[in-house]
């Protein structure tokens, strides 16, 4: 019995040793707020760009407190930021990544000003609130806790601000993969691309994002026979164009089910409606007689799912003609193509053009966009799952490993062999529909999803990244 209380006290010794210390949360709370509606009310606009106020804000944090920061910029007015906390080295470091640019704004649309930081009913009103500095300042957050608790840790944490995702990757994180990777060489990276959803104020489930499509563009090109309008033409050049243009909107790509899709649904199910399971289930039925009736349910009534299923087209531009009176002799379309991960884009293409069917009507890809085709993140990695047992641990809820039907720059770093995961805050279903959204022209986060997005980083690092 001896023998066995002295083990006890030994393996409790050993626990308590391990266990990190908690911050106080309620001044963590106090100076989250402090720093977010700081760098929300900074305009950082992408284009023109301009993130040096908000690096330069969170460099000043990060060396108070002694945090060592790098900066790299392709210009001046629109640096990267780097920082690092080192551990033992027993393990390949965790890499925390946020932009600091947001899409633009109109301001006459906007109730609250969309740089005022307006603290409203809860909600904290701004551009760049959801997308992305809410995880900027999480992470920033946690790399001052790290500092400050002196958590003994195995592996290095890097915190990567950056420039230009918005739509100048170049400045960004092309910019520090292509030129300074082993400044950001990680195992594992967690980014946006993912979020919790709340219904009726309460977290349903959690996205995390370990897989993305690859965007393409496919261009329609229609030429015929020029002429008065007063005389209608068989080979009217956008008559052709737009039964082109129609045939690909109604066309269904086949479906491609991976590990992640597959995964998503199988977990959505356990937390729907009986009806809604069933569909769910029914779309990884190999049988098309079973799948097929769900699928096409929802592509009238779930379209953001139907495109998790597939390569997805959405006509988006349309140019011919100038002026009234003339048929034009040639006229384009322009087609955003988001190819699943494991599609052939030849292959796909030669699809497309059968369904077109049309020798007056050519079909090429258009520009290629720079977001490489990736590998998925691993389902069972250990950063997985401390991200799962921490969704559980912060918002009771299920997690869905979710394949995004946009693009992020974890593309970039995937590509190089790193495990990446997106996650972000909670947000209420309804956000989006009614303009409350990302790059919406009312963007906004509840200010407690906030603080509670704070809390889950916090542990989501700790749980990869402290001393075993």
């Amino acid at each position: 019995m001896r023998a066995a209380l002295v083990i006890a006290t030994l393996l409790s010794t050993s626990l308590l040793a391990q266990t990190p210390a908690q911050p106080d949360w309620a001044k963590v709370d106090e100076e989250t707020l402090k720093h977010f509606l700081a760098i929300v009310k900074m305009d950082t606009t992408d284009p023109p760009g301009g993130e040096k106020p908000v690096v330069d804000y969170i460099k000043q944090i990060l060396e108070a407190e002694g945090i060592a920061v790098q900066t790299f910029a392709l210009e001046p007015h629109r640096p990267n930021l780097v920082a690092r906390i080192k551990g033992s080295g027993k393990q390949r470091p965790l890499l925390l990544m946020g932009h600091s640019d947001t899409v633009n704004v109109d301001p006459k649309k906007w109730i609250h000003p969309p740089f005022g930081g307006v603290r409203d009913g809860g909600y904290i009103y701004g551009r760049g609130t959801v997308d992305d500095k809410d995880n900027v300042i999480a992470n920033v957050m946690t790399m001052l806790m790290l500092k400050r608790t002196g958590v003994k840790l195995d592996r290095d944490v890097i915190l990567l601000i950056e420039a230009g995702e918005e739509g100048t990757s170049r400045l960004g994180i092309q910019f520090m993969a292509n030129q300074h990777f082993a400044e950001i060489d990680a195992e594992f990276c967690y980014a946006e691309g993912g979020g919790v959803t709340r219904q009726n104020g309460e977290a349903k489930y959690a996205r995390v994002q370990t897989v993305e499509k690859i965007p393409r563009a496919i261009t329609v090109t229609s030429k015929g026979v020029a002429g008065h309008g007063s005389v209608p033409l068989e080979s009217n050049a956008l008559a052709h164009l737009g039964e082109a243009v129609g045939a690909i909107a109604a066309w269904t790509p086949p479906m491609r089910i991976n590990e992640t899709t597959a995964a998503y649904f199988k977990r959505l199910a356990t937390v729907s409606t009986p009806e809604e399971a069933a569909r769910y289930r029914a779309l990884l039925n190999p049988d098309p007689k079973i799948s097929g009736p769900a699928d096409a349910y929802l592509r009238k009534n779930e379209p953001s799912h139907w495109s998790m299923l597939r390569t997805s087209l959405s006509p988006t531009m349309i140019t011919g003609g100038y002026r009234t009176n003339v048929i034009p002799s040639e006229g384009t379309a322009n087609i955003d193509t988001r190819l699943a991960p494991d599609e052939d884009p030849a292959k796909f293409l030669e699809l497309v053009k059968q369904v077109v069917n049309d020798p007056q009507v050519e079909v090429s890809y258009g520009a290629r966009d720079t977001r490489p085709p990736t590998p998925t993140a691993k389902l069972d990695s250990e950063a997985f799952k401390a991200i799962e047992s921490n969704i559980t641990k912060h918002y009771k809820s299920i997690t869905l490993p979710t394949m995004s039907t946009g693009a992020t720059d974890m593309a970039f770093l995937r590509q190089k062999g790193m495990q990446c995961y997106g996650i972000g805050p909670a947000l209420d279903i309804e956000d989006g529909p009614k303009g409350f959204g990302a790059h919406s022209d009312q963007e906004r986060i509840l200010e407690s999803e906030l603080y509670r997005f704070v809390r889950f980083t916090w542990d989501a690092v700790v749980d990869v990244a402290r001393a075993k």
